[in-house]
């Protein structure tokens, strides 16, 4: 199919799409943070918070949790080194400037922001290299469809970080065939900037380098290993991330552990290998990619994208990389579903290109008066079986939790240290804006020399334990947990 301009009618097109694409990610948007994944959510929420409280010190991030559980080592300050915190003070910011909504709820609208450009991006990218209505279906797929949804609007940085990879590609892909000089520097520096921005924002996305290598090949064909640009575009793209892990490897206590993200993942029998056994082709190729994300239904027509004849490879290399993290980070992957947020671009794309191959190709096919009712009346089953199946749950949230908070907020200060006996998880720090441990990973003793003041815990062999001793008093009690004063 030939290429396509962008003309008026794809900003009518688009600008409908994306408009749509909003409605459906403002849901509950302004719902308490703790939804599917609230713990990796509130961590990120805590340290734009702490931004807007103590300073925009982005080499000193802060988050809530005090205690040794996340890296293995003492953390008495809530240091947070993992991913260069731009996402996070992007939404502090907005705070900071209009205080008028919690800070999380900045955060899920950067995120939504930037669901918007991929979306766009997608549209774009299908146009040039495929159909107009290719980049239809794949950015309707994108904007409607409940897995692209929901992940489209958390507190997570995957989807900016995305975006700017996305944005690095667009760039690049305008600068192989620019012949001014002085548009293409200022292509190629934009370029290098925002994928060296994507991989501080989450290393990840490092993947989808393998389409800028592809234009660079494209451009200089077998001169590329003598182009000192070629060399210079990776080493800029990736220095400001070898640097950010320099120097957080100065403290470890703020590294949370990550070697089980490749080959392992935590089940209640402790960590379990996963790498390239059953399981993982199961859980990733038929659970998430299949089931969750595509409902089912739409999976045919993604594997009739992924085997169209294009004139040009560029778009199957974004698959390429979506595959490379896919079995790089396997545990991750096994372990998480927002991990598959990563490759959703080209997911949407190559179901995108299948769609319109059916639609098409009237020569192999039906007639459309049978093929497009068809095609709508599937995907609203994918829509409602990936929805119903996992999606739907995602929304919801414990409003125990919510309880819990405000009893914490209502009998202790903002500076005192508390136990939240939540096996690691730091939603009800968060939500109870207190610092301390998500979990009894000592005595109770040990911690009370430690500084912790207070104990909320809903373990019912704990909370007798405990009161048949009175030795802590207990300060609140109901039907499902207590606080105790230590």
């Amino acid at each position: 199919m030939e290429k396509n301009r962008f003309r008026k009618i794809d900003v009518v097109i688009l600008g409908c799409i994306l408009a749509v694409a909003l409605i459906f990610r403002l849901y509950k948007v302004t719902a308490p943070l703790s939804d599917a994944y609230s713990w990796r959510q509130a961590d990120t929420a805590a340290v734009a918070r702490n931004f807007v409280r103590n300073g925009f010190t982005l080499f000193e991030p802060h988050y809530d949790d005090l205690s040794s559980i996340q890296s293995g080592s003492e953390n008495p300050t809530g240091l947070r080194f993992v991913e260069f915190p731009i996402y996070n003070a992007m939404f502090a910011g907005l705070y900071t400037l209009f205080p008028f909504l919690p800070v999380e709820v900045y955060g899920r609208l950067v995120t939504i922001f930037f669901s918007l450009l991929i979306i766009s991006f997608i549209y774009y990218l299908l146009l040039k290299e495929h159909s107009r209505l290719s980049a239809g279906m794949g950015a309707i797929i994108y904007s409607v469809f409940p897995a692209f949804v929901f992940f489209s609007r958390v507190v997570l940085p995957e989807t900016t970080a995305i975006a700017f990879s996305f944005l690095s590609i667009l760039f690049l892909y305008w600068w192989q065939n620019q012949k001014k000089v002085h548009i293409a520097f200022i292509l190629f520096a934009l370029s290098t900037l925002c994928f060296a921005l994507s991989i501080l924002i989450k290393p990840t996305v490092i993947f989808y380098g393998i389409a800028l290598l592809y234009i660079f090949i494209s451009k200089y064909k077998f001169n590329l290993l003598k182009k000192f640009d070629f060399y210079l575009y990776f080493f800029l793209a990736a220095l400001p991330f070898i640097l950010w892990r320099l120097y957080i490897d100065k403290f470890p206590e703020g590294i949370p552990s990550s070697d089980w993200l490749i080959t392992s993942v935590n089940t209640f029998e402790g960590q379990k290998i996963i790498f390239m056994r059953p399981a993982f082709f199961r859980w990733v190729f038929y659970e998430r990619i299949n089931l969750m994300i595509f409902g089912g239904y739409m999976t045919a027509f993604f594997v009739a994208g992924i085997f169209t004849r294009l004139k040009k490879y560029f778009i199957h290399t974004l698959l390429l990389g979506a595959f490379a993290y896919l079995f790089v980070f396997q545990g991750g992957n096994v372990q998480h579903e927002y991990y598959q947020t990563v490759i959703f671009p080209p997911l949407a794309m190559f179901a995108g290109i299948g769609i319109a191959i059916f639609m098409k190709d009237r020569k192999n096919f039906l007639h459309p008066v049978i093929v497009y009712p068809a095609i709508v009346v599937l995907a609203a089953l994918s829509i409602m079986f990936s929805y119903y199946y996992k999606v739907k749950d995602f929304y919801t949230y414990p409003e125990d939790l919510n309880q819990m908070a405000k009893i914490l907020d209502t009998f202790t200060k903002p500076t005192d240290k508390v136990i939240t006996d939540r096996l690691g998880d730091t939603t009800l720090l968060y939500l109870a804006d207190r610092r301390g441990a998500p979990m009894l990973y000592k005595t109770i003793e040990q911690l009370k020399s430690d500084g912790y003041t207070y104990y909320m815990t809903d373990k019912k062999e704990i909370i007798a334990e405990l009161k048949t001793k009175k030795q802590y008093p207990v300060l609140f009690e109901n039907s499902q947990f207590v606080l105790f004063k230590i």
